[in-house]
């Protein structure tokens, strides 16, 4: 048959008509300051019932790694570089120097702006926390809208109360939760909302196209604020305090096949239960913190319902992982009571119109003055504490450290992958061993998006993409990484190489070189055994970190004047 010039342009588009009908939806969830083993499917008593069935249906990452802390952490997500080259190698303050503004750059670009390249919707519910402009009247130029995201809901700030959070906003107009005629919960409770909102913004997508939704949540980050009915579901579950949850964890956690029988559980960071001093109070953080993970859960069941109603879930990549490991920061663990306003047995109710800038409030929405310290239980609106090292070396269970440090504690995240119609069905429920990083998302989003990602903005020239994608594992394939894996935070940093990984703490701290394949819970040091190895490994991070402006850093020694 011949064939006509109309009916060649047909059979032409007809292949890439029904290639990009395959791009799906993408979907990265993330939680705030939650440990590896925090979750069901990774070992945890907690109930997640919604991420366990995702990861039933999907692909579980045994080894996939954040960068040990927030900002950084959401700096390298979102731009698909490492956070110093992002311009936030630490919190939001200016250093004055390169690789540490504490304010996104222009030299790179969001995964939204890249995303829009392949005519993707862009949406983001919950914590932006990559620019220190947050109150009324800052400049706007690194805030969502701005950077690439069709619509924002969350917090511009990191960290606050989960039931009045400071910095709300809605696209670029800073809110109050309780002067919002757009949502008006029963009881507003931040981690609901973050929820509420990505499902709303999957039911309104009315586009062809797909879209990217970013649900960036502040649970289980302090303060520990959960629902009376959430924290009544662990009554009783702790009362027999950390050293038996590392146990239960450790042991699920070799019955699952998540970590080899080969690596020991690394030893107790802390005090022995027996020796707590005030027990009821250490157990109520930790009934707490669960209920908030169960929380979060809950909601994401929500956002599942969302696509299923669509019939969206089949098209859709949901990638779920956290931004640091458990946080072992003492917030509000000074004995006795400390009130966070004067006055503290009088009632000042807030305004439902006034804003609430404050990371910790001085008082709740109905007057009640904000409490810290032992002698105060935690869980309600008037309550700011962090669950402390203890529970946070449970989180981290079977590893050493926690949030700040490189270590296996400090930086290894759940990755729960879920797609339907792109992950091979004979994955479902399986476990992939290979390394990967935050880095590597933006990277996997422009592979399976047919995004562009530029060489230059206006004339600027944009940091290379550092990443590489890890789609190929959807099919049980290897991945293409040609380069280590680097960290550094506050001096802390790592590099790793296959199943060689060098790490220190601290600017000064020395070098130690574990082999990850035998000993990912790094207790025995290799250092000095393979001395070779570890030189040059020292180098290739030198090297990096100049590159990538990780040096010149802050830490060390003071200079002369104590400047």
């Amino acid at each position: 048959m011949k064939k006509t010039p109309a009916l060649l342009s047909i059979l032409f588009i007809l292949p890439l008509l029904g290639w990009a009908a395959k791009r799906p939806n993408v979907i990265i969830v993330m939680a705030d300051d939650m440990g590896w083993s925090d979750i069901g499917c990774y070992g945890s008593e907690i109930e997640t019932p919604n991420l366990d069935r995702l990861s039933k249906n999907g692909l579980r990452f045994t080894q996939f790694y954040n960068t040990g802390r927030c900002c950084p952490t959401r700096a390298s997500l979102l731009t698909g570089t490492y956070p110093h080259q992002a311009g936030i190698g630490h919190m939001m303050n200016d250093r004055n120097l390169p690789g540490y503004k504490g304010d996104l750059g222009k030299n790179v670009r969001t995964i939204a702006e890249v995303m829009k390249t392949a005519d993707y919707s862009t949406y983001i519910s919950g914590k932006w926390h990559v620019t220190p402009k947050v109150r009324p009247g800052d400049s706007q130029h690194n805030w969502p809208r701005q950077r690439g995201f069709d619509r924002f809901y969350g917090t511009i700030h990191g960290a606050g109360s989960f039931f009045d959070p400071n910095s709300l906003t809605r696209n670029n107009t800073l809110i109050s939760p309780y002067a919002d005629p757009e949502y008006k919960p029963k009881t507003f409770y931040y981690t609901d909302a973050i929820n509420d909102h990505a499902a709303k913004f999957i039911t309104e997508h009315k586009r062809d196209e797909p879209f990217f939704l970013y649900i960036a949540h502040t649970a289980p980050h302090w303060p520990m604020h959960a629902l009376p009915e959430d924290m009544a579901k662990y009554k009783g579950r702790y009362d027999e305090g950390w050293e038996v949850m590392r146990k239960a964890r450790y042991e699920r956690l070799l019955k699952m096949g998540l970590i080899d029988k080969k690596w020991k559980l690394s030893p107790r960071d802390g005090m022995a239960w027996k020796d707590a001093p005030n027990k009821e109070w250490e157990i109520r953080l930790m009934e707490t913190y669960a209920a908030m993970v169960d929380r979060l859960d809950q909601g994401l069941g929500n956002v599942i319902g969302a696509l299923e109603k669509r019939k969206m879930l089949d098209d859709t990549l949901i990638m779920f992982i956290a931004d640091n490991g458990g946080c072992a920061e003492g917030m509000g663990r000074r004995k006795g009571i400390q009130y966070k306003d004067k006055d503290p047995d009088q009632l000042k109710p807030m305004k439902a119109t006034d804003l609430q800038m404050d990371m910790i409030p001085k008082r709740t929405r109905e007057g009640v003055v904000m409490k810290q310290g032992t002698e105060v239980m935690t869980g309600g609106a008037d309550t700011y504490h962090g669950y402390g090292l203890s529970w946070a070396n449970a989180s981290n269970t079977p590893f050493r450290q926690y949030k700040h440090w490189v270590h296996e504690g400090g930086i290894s995240s759940p990755l729960v992958a879920h797609w339907p119609n792109g992950i091979d069905e004979k994955l479902n429920g399986k476990m992939d061993s290979q390394p990967a990083h935050l880095i590597d998302l933006m990277a996997t989003c422009v592979d399976l998006g047919n995004a562009t990602y530029p060489k230059k903005v206006d004339g600027r020239a944009i940091v290379p993409l550092q990443g590489v994608s890890i789609a190929p594992a959807f099919s049980g394939k290897k991945f293409k990484r040609e380069n280590p894996i680097f960290w550094e935070h506050e001096g802390n940093r790592a590099i790793r190489i296959g199943k060689w990984k060098l790490v220190a703490k601290g600017a000064r701290g020395a070098w130690e070189l574990y082999d990850l394949e035998k000993d990912r819970t790094e207790l025995n040091d290799l250092s000095e055994k393979h001395a070779g190895r570890a030189e040059e490994m020292a180098g290739l991070w030198e090297g990096w970190a100049v590159k990538a402006l990780a040096k010149p850093w802050p830490w060390g020694p003071k200079k002369k004047g104590g400047k």
